[in-house]
């Protein structure tokens, strides 16, 4: 969808037309549907469901403040990492117990049987941390670029879009938006070399 037509869905969706809301969902809400599920490697789909469904809680709730100085799904992404952020860390909250007395690795119940599971499968707490971690400085970088170079990563990356799709988008011919990808991915490296402080950074996964 080019910015006009973007912009005229927006209008109906502020002046409280349904159908162009469900026209809006049906656009960006599998788009980010796939951008959660990215943000972390032991998300489920159930996660990414509930964390969708914040997002677009919120986009209903703020659209009126949409100022468009970015594409739509890209703030629409944003808003999404925050609401991931906060799913994140309810789930650390609970993982620590809330408060909890300690319970001894040995203890037992009055049959003899642990009464702690045995250790899981899943990610320690420590390397959901380190993941998370590691997202927050990429979205620090993307923050720190800002501008085209921000909404043209985000939609290739997080947003799944091919380059004919970020064409529409950004009303740009696929060959500009090669060569803008390119020139991009070089300076958000550059932004997290800084940031990490260590070389052979890996920025983002090819995508030819």
């Amino acid at each position: 969808m080019d910015r006009e037509a973007e912009h005229a869905l927006i209008s109906r969706c502020q002046e409280g037309d349904s159908v162009a809301w469900d026209e809006l969902f049906d656009l960006h809400y599998a788009a980010t549907s796939r951008f959660v599920h990215q943000l972390s490697g032991d998300y489920t789909w159930e996660d990414s469901e509930e964390i969708c469904q914040e997002t677009f809680l919120s986009v209903v709730k703020n659209l009126a403040n949409f100022k468009g100085g970015s594409a739509l799904q890209t703030w629409i992404f944003r808003i999404a990492t925050n609401k991931a952020r906060d799913y994140r860390a309810k789930q650390m909250a609970a993982k620590r117990g809330g408060g909890l007395a300690p319970l001894s690795l040995q203890a037992e119940d009055d049959e003899g049987n642990r009464l702690l599971d045995p250790a899981s499968p899943l990610p320690s707490p420590d390397s959901e941390m380190l993941r998370d971690e590691k997202w927050r400085l990429v979205s620090e970088a993307l923050e720190q670029l800002g501008g085209p170079c921000q909404e043209i990563l985000e939609l290739r990356y997080f947003g799944d879009l091919q380059y004919s799709e970020i064409s529409k988008s950004l009303k740009l011919n696929e060959k500009t938006v090669s060569s803008r990808l390119s020139k991009c991915r070089d300076k958000l490296e550059a932004v997290l070399r800084r940031i990490f402080s260590k070389e052979n950074v890996e920025v983002m996964p090819s995508k030819e």
